[in-house]
């Protein structure tokens, strides 16, 4: 009811906001570059959105607030957790080793999630490309394979999964995904090392000396300190395991989450966060401008979802692209419960409850190409999934130029969406 009385203007609020993102770091990249001025603009573009929408439906407004603050509970979490643990030492940045942290980071991304894996590795990835000139495809990489295809496996690698986990779907249910996840993880590491390798020797060429000397010199072992915070992990694991399987009181997973960050920040000596640059800048970044995304993404949502039908969406692969190519500008948790409801009325099953879908084979494959959408086009822009800007924001603090909003959509172009085709092809025919 709400989405068929909305009118398409509403959305131009949210269009705003990513052209916003899009433009200003490259038009006003000295007001861009603060915090609080990303704070004002989202402000402003989100709170007459948010209070609009409360006049026509509260319930809605305050359901995008709980998982806006769920969501950057979660990401703030492990932040805080991540960044206690130093890895010592550094690797030497050739293109082999660069692709077995790449490998490395996708199978902890779907043991704990997506964010978990960045914070840990991108600081140890950089300090390890720290003697190399160009380094920015490193990153681009590390978004596509960390931060998004390596969640893939399990409830807990992505928010998308855990809400679908929520809903009914069994826990092991993702595990099936494992070819597809395979086949994306590995012809992504196959595509950066050929990649890698070029720019690598290209540098060789320019650079006095030999590079492979000089990045094996520039090595020191490598031994993990701040292991406790290893616990604090399993503790939001164990948190959130226990939030999907058992129906907990509002707050109480939230609460769970920053009682493991707060004894993560009481036990983790300062020194070791200093080591490790720890700094609240790059999750501040990320919640305010996710703020205003939340906000205004409310009335896109609520259209999508009350006439999501009329899109003609029937196949498997309709549903990946579709999910997919929202979930590069729309949070793709939202997305993915959207079009996961759509499933669920096309097949006639109750859309709170996934389970009932996958009780028949083409549910299970209009799901498994929902999951596949959200979790892995969530790489094609910045704001497709909340680590993409956290890494981002990393980097450029590291000293790394990253490729603006339109330039990072210029690489996933030219490498994901090929990729995506022969996804379509190979599992969802």
């Amino acid at each position: 009811m709400l989405g068929n009385s909305l009118p398409a203007w509403s959305v131009l609020p949210f269009a705003v906001m990513l052209l916003a993102i899009a433009v200003l770091p490259l038009a006003a990249p000295h007001f861009w570059e603060h915090n609080r001025n990303k704070a004002l603009f989202s402000l402003v573009l989100g709170a007459p959105v948010a209070a609009w929408m409360a006049s026509h439906d509260p319930s809605v407004v305050l359901h995008t607030a709980h998982e806006y603050l769920a969501f950057i509970i979660l990401l703030g979490a492990l932040f805080v957790i991540a960044g206690g643990i130093v890895v010592r030492g550094t690797l030497a940045g050739t293109p082999g080793l660069n692709v077995a942290l790449l490998g490395l980071g996708a199978v902890l991304a779907s043991l704990i999630g997506t964010t978990g894996a960045s914070v840990l590795l991108i600081r140890p990835l950089l300090r390890a490309n720290s003697v190399r000139q160009r380094k920015a495809h490193v990153v681009v990489f590390f978004i596509f394979v960390v931060a998004n295809a390596g969640g893939l496996l399990t409830p807990l690698g992505d928010p998308p999964l855990f809400l679908g986990f929520l809903r009914g779907v069994p826990f092991l249910w993702t595990l099936r995904l494992w070819p597809e996840w395979l086949f994306v993880v590995g012809a992504l590491l196959a595509v950066f090392y050929v990649l890698d390798s070029t720019i690598f020797r290209q540098e060789d060429i320019a650079t006095p000396g030999d590079l492979d000397e000089i990045a094996v010199k520039h090595q020191v072992p490598v031994h993990l300190v701040g292991g406790l915070n290893f616990l604090y992990l399993g503790g939001v694991v164990a948190v959130l395991l226990v939030s999907g399987s058992y129906r907990l009181p509002t707050g109480v997973q939230e609460g769970g989450m920053l009682a493991m960050a707060a004894l993560s920040w009481l036990t983790t000596p300062r020194p070791l966060r200093e080591e490790n640059a720890f700094s609240w800048a790059p999750i501040v970044e990320v919640a305010v401008v996710f703020a205003g995304i939340f906000a205004t993404m409310i009335p896109a949502l609520a259209i999508l979802q009350a006439r999501g039908g009329e899109l003609g969406l029937h196949a498997p692969w309709h549903f990946f692209w579709a999910t997919g190519l929202l979930s590069s500008f729309l949070d793709n948790a939202p997305t993915y419960l959207t079009f996961a409801s759509a499933a669920s009325g096309l097949l006639g099953t109750d859309g709170g409850q996934l389970s009932q879908m996958l009780a028949t084979p083409r549910g299970a494959d209009l799901l498994t190409a929902i999951s596949l959408g959200a979790v892995l086009m969530g790489a094609n822009t910045y704001i497709g999934n909340g680590p993409n800007f956290m890494v981002k924001a990393i980097a450029e603090q590291g000293g790394v130029k990253m490729p603006g909003f339109f330039g990072y959509m210029a690489w996933s172009g030219a490498v994901l969406i090929p990729l995506f085709v022969a996804v379509t092809l190979l599992f969802l025919r």
